[in-house]
C-alpha cells in the first residue's frame, strides 16, 4: 500500500503559497516549476484543497492562497482533501470472501478491527502535524 503523491504534493504547494505569498503571483504554472510536474496535476490538487477550505483560487491566472492560518491546517485536513479513500476507508477489504473456507469465512472479523486500530493511529498521526511545523522546519533550513 502507498499513498499517492497528491499528499506530498499538496503539502509541497503550501510550503510554496507560504513562503512565496507576495513575492510572486502563485499561479498552477509558478507552483508546477518547483514541484516539477505538470500544471494540470497542481491545478487538479488546489481545486480539492479549495473544496477543502483549505485555499483560495482566483480564476485565471489570479493565483492561489492559503485560507487560513498554518496552526489550524493539520496533515490530516491535506490528507482528507486530496486522497480518494473510499467511504473513508483506508484499506480496501476484497468484497466476496470465501464462505465455504474457514478462512475467507472469518477472514472480515478477525481482521476488520485491526485494520481500523491501523487506520486510526495514522489518522491520529496525521492530526498532530499542523502546516506550521513544516513551516518552522523549512525556515531552519534555509
Amino acid at each position: 500500500m502507498q499513498i499517492s503523491s497528491r499528499f506530498t504534493i499538496a503539502l509541497h504547494v503550501f510550503a510554496c503559497l507560504d513562503e512565496f505569498q507576495g513575492q510572486f503571483k502563485l499561479t498552477s504554472d509558478l507552483l508546477a516549476g518547483s514541484v516539477n510536474v505538470n500544471p494540470v496535476v497542481i491545478r487538479k490538487i488546489l481545486g480539492q484543497l479549495k473544496s477543502a477550505g483549505l485555499v483560495n483560487v482566483a480564476r485565471g491566472a489570479g493565483g492561489a492562497s492559503i485560507a487560513k492560518p498554518l496552526s489550524e491546517i493539520t496533515f490530516l485536513d491535506v490528507y482528507n482533501a486530496v486522497e480518494c479513500v473510499e467511504d473513508g476507508q483506508l484499506f480496501h477489504f476484497h468484497e466476496r470472501p470465501n464462505e465455504a473456507c474457514p478462512i475467507g469465512r472469518n477472514i472480515h472479523a478477525i481482521l476488520d478491527a485491526k485494520l481500523q486500530r491501523v487506520q486510526n493511529a495514522m489518522e491520529r498521526e496525521l492530526a498532530s502535524i499542523t502546516l506550521e511545523e513544516v513551516k518552522h522546519d523549512f525556515k531552519s533550513r534555509l
